[in-house]
């Protein structure tokens, strides 16, 4: 039996509007075409290792609503089971309102809800299903106190944990030696580090910082031009792939579900990377975060392309 990838952490409908560009603070400017799709970076990363191979299992609470009842139907359809997400009484699904500019940048204001509910009690319930995983994989949009009960828990069972440290919150020292694989993009890296990133080598001086805490293995995601890799302390860029950007939401978590599958099937670390940037790449060609998250079939190919 293929042991699961366990993913634990948010998940909010996204109200998204396209405009020319990102408002300034005050401003109102006129948009375009609207949208409600799925997203919340938890639901995002089930999402994007499910359609790329991956045997899923979420660990989430919505509220009993109707984007609670969506939530649920839309996860099964991309075959993860959901035996561990509670739709809760008397309180909203999270929400995300996101601006778009015509240049694939966005804006995001996040209202959390039944996120903010998802506590520590549900990591307990969870047990049997978390010491049988392949890897188990969480953000930030869920409380730290969750987080730090399912580094412990990983950490008794010996199951690999990947923390993808977004939205960028500072971290108790203790949780980085306990993950396996620390993920985080550059602002985060430099929240993480003190080191002001700018460039690929003040990246590798934040990754250096971080690195001494006690991180395992470092991935620091720099968007369209790839990822930088720290595999035993050594850093190699891994570059992404040349695409035409439509909307960049959700790219960060096509990329951490993507790498949780390469990582299952024993792919080398830079096969792995090289594998997210691609499911990452291919996400960013389309609009909406779930929405944008590619098939298997797709992400090879785009690796195939690029290895031939």
């Amino acid at each position: 039996m293929t042991k699961p990838i366990v993913v634990i952490g948010s998940y909010n409908t996204d109200m998204v509007v396209q405009a020319p560009r990102i408002p300034t603070p005050g401003e109102t400017i006129l948009g375009g075409t609207f949208s409600m799709v799925a997203g919340g970076k938890g639901a995002n990363q089930a999402v994007a290792a499910a359609r790329c191979g991956g045997a899923v299992s979420f660990i989430a609470r919505l509220g009993d609503d109707m984007f609670g009842h969506q939530a649920i139907a839309g996860l099964k359809a991309d075959s993860i089971d959901t035996s561990h997400v509670a739709c809760l009484p008397d309180v909203a699904s999270g929400t995300a309102l996101i601006t778009v500019s015509e240049d694939g940048e966005n804006a995001i204001t996040v209202a959390s809800g039944a996120n903010a509910l998802l506590m520590p009690d549900a990591i307990e319930t969870a047990d049997s299903m978390i010491a049988e995983a392949a890897i188990v994989l969480t953000q930030l949009e869920t409380p730290l106190e969750t987080i730090s009960a399912l580094v412990d828990r990983c950490a008794a069972h010996g199951v690999p944990l990947v923390l993808n440290p977004a939205p960028a919150l500072p971290l108790n020292e203790a949780i980085f030696s306990r993950v396996a694989v620390l993920t985080p993009n550059e602002s985060e890296a430099e929240l993480l580090s003190g080191v002001p990133v700018t460039d690929l080598e003040s990246a590798k001086r934040a990754g250096e910082v971080i690195l001494a805490k006690g991180v395992k293995t470092l991935i620091i995601t720099m968007g369209g031009d790839g990822a930088l890799l720290f595999e035993d302390g050594s850093p190699t860029m891994v570059p992404s792939f040349t695409v035409d950007p439509v909307d960049t939401t959700g790219a960060g978590d096509t990329f951490n579900g993507a790498l949780c599958v390469a990582i299952s099937e024993g792919k080398s670390w830079a096969e792995a990377v090289t594998f997210a940037n691609a499911a990452a790449a291919h996400s960013v060609t389309v609009l909406g975060a779930q929405p944008s998250a590619p098939r298997r079939a797709d992400v090879d190919a785009m690796v195939q392309t690029h290895t031939a």
